[in-house]
């Protein structure tokens, strides 16, 4: 869900909304920029958290065996400029740099080659729409959307009609992610509780 923000006299640049967001008062607060205009986000529960933790290791574990991309957690997306808009993937996987050094200070001016986004329970469908058509629109090659509830992953891809995949089935990275394959239960797994023998007593 986005609510937005008092706009100011004038439309927001990426540069402007960089210095914004990480003023000291705005520290605990998410934001996205949309056409010029503050959208402020709220903040993910344990589910959305716990998701986006698994997203994480299974495409890092993915990146690290193709050192070919790396991968960011909720990281600014510069995706249009006059009027500016920045968005922020929970996970994004990107191939535009190797070394370290090369990673830009702030935003940068590249896209991910794949968004992935954990819907939260008080997204508005409108929102999260376009949020979706934003990175598609603008060099995002492939967009994931999860949802807790129903364990789903639904694959956007630019004109070309979203495919839904359940726990059961197979997850690829089409052309865009070679070789990438796992099953989309391994998104919502939550790690076994340890044995008995294993547990230890609490300190009363």
């Amino acid at each position: 869900m986005g609510i937005l923000v008092k706009p100011a006299r004038k439309l927001m640049t990426v540069d402007e909304f960089f210095d914004f967001v990480h003023r000291p008062e705005n520290d605990a607060r998410c934001f996205d920029l949309v056409r010029g205009e503050v959208i402020e986000v709220s903040r993910p529960n344990r589910p959305h958290g716990m998701i986006c933790a698994n997203g994480m290791f299974i495409l890092m574990n993915y990146a690290r065996k193709t050192t070919r991309f790396y991968v960011t957690g909720d990281t600014g997306v510069v995706l249009e400029r006059r009027p500016d808009t920045v968005r922020g993937p929970d996970i994004a996987v990107w191939d535009d740099v190797q070394r370290f050094e090369d990673l830009p200070k702030k935003w940068g001016n590249t896209q991910p080659r794949v968004a992935v986004e954990v819907l939260s329970p008080n997204d508005r469908p409108d929102y999260v729409h376009n949020k979706i058509t934003d990175y598609l629109n603008n060099n995002v090659d492939m967009v994931w959307v999860l949802d807790p509830p129903t364990r789903t992953l639904t694959v956007h891809r630019p004109g070309v009609e979203p495919v839904i995949r359940t726990e059961k089935d197979w997850l690829t990275g089409n052309d865009v992610l070679p070789g990438f394959r796992c099953k989309v239960a391994e998104f919502f797994r939550k790690p076994q509780a340890p044995t008995r023998k294993h547990r230890t007593k609490r300190k009363k």
